[in-house]
């Protein structure tokens, strides 16, 4: 398997470089946040591969720190969760936040990312929660300690605030807890209006 490549840019894009080792050129998938990262076309790169083995294809998907290449081997041992996706969650946060997201159940940030639902990042969550610490740093943990239970406070808040409108307006308790749970499964970045609007919505339709 190959693990590591050293050589030379052949071609970058977004997705997507091709590395020359040895006159061989390697076409490696890989995030933004590693484009980013990368210098010009014929710059020196040195990239932590994973390479992905298919009965039909032999894929390799190339990282700028073995932190990344860790967080993606976990991402993908989630069920439902391939390498394509996960190298889309790496593109549209940084390692630090999806760590960040995972330890503190902050599913509103999580679903946020294209392609990932509430229920993937539910199974995010349970499955991967307890090895992100080995993933940590020491300003990651602090920032944690002072705010990591935030996430889980603010979607609570947002609940009873949600659920005191709606008890304000005359809903039943049971009718309206019921709607914004329905709510909150859609994902997507919550607030009370988001969340009082889509109630309402399913409500209606009761």
């Amino acid at each position: 398997m190959i693990s590591h490549l050293s050589g030379n840019l052949l071609a970058k894009h977004a997705t997507s470089v091709i590395v020359e080792v040895g006159g061989v050129g390697y076409e490696v998938t890989i995030p933004v946040t590693t484009f980013y990262d990368l210098g010009d076309v014929g710059a020196g790169v040195r990239l932590n591969i994973y390479t992905h083995v298919r009965e039909d294809a032999l894929q390799l998907f190339g990282f700028r720190t073995l932190r990344e290449r860790e967080l993606f081997t976990l991402l993908i041992s989630v069920s439902g969760i391939g390498p394509k996706s996960a190298v889309a969650m790496l593109s549209g946060m940084n390692a630090d936040e999806i760590v960040t997201a995972i330890r503190t159940n902050n599913y509103a940030r999580l679903t946020s990312i294209p392609g990932v639902g509430r229920k993937t990042a539910e199974r995010m969550v349970i499955e991967l929660r307890d090895k992100m610490a080995a993933l940590s740093s020491p300003a990651l943990e602090q920032e944690i300690a002072a705010g990591g239970t935030t996430a889980a406070q603010s979607e609570d808040a947002l609940r009873e605030d949600t659920l005191a409108a709606l008890l304000q307006l005359g809903f039943p308790r049971p009718a309206a807890e019921k709607a914004i749970g329905g709510a909150m499964q859609e994902g997507g970045e919550l607030s009370v209006e988001t969340l009082l609007r889509r109630s309402l919505r399913q409500l209606s339709k009761g």
